[in-house]
């Protein structure tokens, strides 16, 4: 079981495409829960897919709104101490 839980959270950790990922790391964390919660296992993935699935629906979202230039910081061009004269 513990070789099983390692394989498929190195599966969700992989390089695969955002929604996919986000898919399976809600599936695989959700599958997880469902087992604790009383063998629902199934039930579990499913519902953490869906979710994992709209969150990063939602991230990609955002980050394709945020133009770049909003994305650092506005003093980061400017010295954090001022020089003395």
């Amino acid at each position: 079981m513990k070789a099983q839980v390692l394989a498929l959270a190195l599966l969700a950790t992989t390089g695969l495409t955002t929604a996919n990922a986000g898919c399976l790391k809600g599936a695989l964390v959700g599958g997880v829960a469902g087992h604790l919660a009383g063998k629902h296992s199934m039930a579990g993935a499913a519902a953490g897919c869906a979710i994992g699935h709209y969150t990063s629906a939602h991230k990609r979202a955002a980050n394709a709104a945020t133009p770049a230039t909003l994305a650092t910081p506005a003093h980061a061009a400017t010295p954090a101490v001022p020089a003395h004269r």
